[in-house]
């Protein structure tokens, strides 16, 4: 009951997230004078609506995205020249885009002239579609915040909690936990390090936090080490024999660094509330990473493909689908952690999830909303070269010309998609085992 009332919990945080999203293009489209017909959630048969003014505002079956309806997308097309065909008749790809046009045009009423979204100026055009992402970015902040101000985060003190005996590979202390006379000595234990120590230097190197430590450690690499301490309140130098070890990287998850230092010591833990500063920090590094992910999205979808149909382990940092999340809202339900800890996660991961959607909108490709952005911003320059130049003003920017090229990345988002749920059904990505 638990896993099914976590699964209904983060549904709902992500349908929420996307009534937002469509809140932030909705506000500043009235704003602006734009009409819009249509504010929906979800996409396919409509399950419940109700019109207020000139827009229906509703919910529809397929929990997917969510949409406005913007009157006057598609400019109209040009005058054609005296005596030349018309340029319906020159292909099926212009007469699709024609097709698009006229379709577009039949939603304008007499009086509407000037509330079509092609007349608007670039600048209104790039609020309007930039809305959507922002208002994923506020969330994002607002929720990251709630859990690292409100809630707090786990830290990793500058102090030891644990020194293992001897050294084993992930295979050997799950056969045998036990040190023996074979295994080889920790440098940490042969060094003499001990539980309550904190580390303050490592070869003369100042180590104000964990991560400071550790980075050093692994730089240093294999070789002996001066490991500056204090026991008790008291300074002292501990002199360690660093040794060699594969490692996953610490700005790369799921990479492995080769050959890096290893002392073999655990940190001690605490959960601490973190000011406004470290959720800025926080945001800045996540949006990066993200930003990251999302230029290897090709790459990482090959992983998806080949855990679907060839059964390899699923990526935990690789893309998953709202099946998949899903699950994980599941989870984190029906785990064993305390009640705080669950909603925490579940805040945390709806946040990331934010992050994501806002980031991918801004992809320059239609039908994404960067797509859109960009045609504004292409618009923009146009119109302040022609000044510059004192040139006559350029006509709205004609993102008809584009619906070839958009109708192919919505297909490939479409099965993109469709990959990510059946890899999410068949080998869906797991927070523990």
């Amino acid at each position: 009951m638990s896993w099914l009332f976590g699964i209904a919990v983060f549904f709902f945080g992500l349908m929420a997230s996307i009534a937002l999203h469509e809140l932030g293009h909705l506000g500043p489209a009235k704003l602006f004078g734009v009409k819009v017909t249509q504010y929906m959630v979800g996409f396919g048969p409509t399950m419940w609506s109700r019109r207020k003014g000139e827009t229906e505002y509703g919910v529809k079956w397929i929990p997917l995205g969510g949409y406005i309806r913007m009157i006057g997308m598609l400019p109209p097309r040009a005058t054609d020249a005296p005596g030349k065909v018309r340029s319906t008749s020159t292909g099926p790809w212009q007469s699709l885009i024609e097709n698009a046009r006229d379709v577009a045009l039949e939603e304008v009423k007499p009086g509407d002239e000037n509330r079509v979204f092609y007349r608007k100026p670039w600048w209104q055009k790039v609020i309007v579609m930039a809305g959507g992402p922002a208002m994923n970015f506020v969330l994002a902040f607002v929720l990251f915040a709630v859990v690292q101000m409100g809630f707090g985060v786990t830290v990793l003190k500058n102090q030891v909690s644990s020194v293992p005996e001897c050294v084993k590979t992930t295979a050997e202390y799950e056969k045998n936990p036990k040190c023996t006379e074979t295994d080889r000595p920790s440098p940490a234990a042969a060094a003499g390090l001990k539980p309550g120590d904190v580390i303050v230097s490592v070869s003369g190197r100042q180590t104000p936090t964990w991560d400071a430590a550790t980075r050093a450690i692994r730089s240093h690499g294999a070789g002996p080490v001066a490991i500056g301490i204090q026991r008790d309140g008291q300074p002292m130098t501990l002199n360690a024999t660093l040794i060699a070890q594969d490692r996953e990287s610490l700005d790369e998850p799921g990479k492995i660094e080769k050959g890096v230092g290893y002392l073999g010591v655990s940190p001690r833990t605490a959960v601490e509330r973190q000011d406004l500063g470290a959720v800025v920090t926080q945001m800045r590094d996540l949006t990066a990473a993200t930003a990251g992910s999302l230029l290897r999205f090709p790459e990482k979808m090959v992983g998806v493909w080949n855990a679907a149909f060839s059964g390899e382990e699923r990526d935990k940092n690789g893309p998953i689908g709202i099946i998949g999340a899903g699950r994980i809202g599941g989870e984190i339900a029906a785990s064993a952690a305390p009640l705080e800890n669950k909603v925490s996660t579940f805040i945390n991961l709806l946040a990331g999830f934010n992050l994501a959607i806002g980031l991918f909108n801004l992809i320059p490709l239609l039908p994404l909303d960067g797509g859109h952005i960009a045609g504004g911003l292409w618009e923009g320059l146009k119109r302040a070269f022609a000044r510059v130049t004192r040139r006559p003003a350029p006509g709205h920017v004609d993102i008809a010309k584009a619906l070839p090229l958009t109708y192919a990345i919505a297909l490939v988002m479409v099965v993109m998609a469709g990959l990510l749920m059946y890899a999410d059904l068949v080998n869906p990505v797991r927070l523990a085992g």
